[in-house]
């Protein structure tokens, strides 16, 4: 899954939205949310799911920035993890993009890594270079 406009989603402190107000034809605005493009911002949003998914983070889920994946052993249980996932993001008013969410997967492409139910894997996509390297022949080929 993926959060929808992550970095927007997380209010400005109101202390320091005067830090980072910027001027129009129209007037001087003030961000109310955190903009994408502060240097911070990534580091600031990976804390903010750290702290909200702690419980959750290493037993039913991963979370990387803006990306989360629930994993299972038993089917039996994806649906009371996916709502225990969905009830914290609720709890903080964080919202997920729909056409970036995908459920039920055996065998999906997770930070450019392969999830499946054998674990984490390398996806073949990236190491093809490797695998289809030729053997060395010649000492000059070193």
């Amino acid at each position: 899954m993926d959060v929808y406009s992550g970095y927007n989603q997380i209010p400005m402190n109101p202390g320091d939205q005067e830090h980072k107000s910027f001027i129009t034809d129209w007037g001087l605005h003030c961000y109310k949310v955190m903009p994408f493009g502060l240097k911070n911002a990534r580091a600031t949003y990976q804390r903010l799911v750290n702290i909200i998914f702690e419980a959750l983070i290493g037993k039913t889920m991963e979370v990387y920035v803006d990306n989360m994946l629930v994993k299972l052993e038993q089917v039996t249980d994806h649906v009371s993890d996916l709502g225990e996932m969905f009830k914290v993001l609720k709890s903080y008013q964080m919202k997920v993009n729909p056409l970036k969410c995908a459920f039920g997967m055996a065998y999906e492409k997770f930070l450019e890594f392969m999830v499946n139910n054998r674990g984490i894997e390398v996806n073949p996509e990236k190491i093809s270079a490797l695998l289809d390297m030729r053997s060395l022949l010649w000492k000059k080929d070193v």
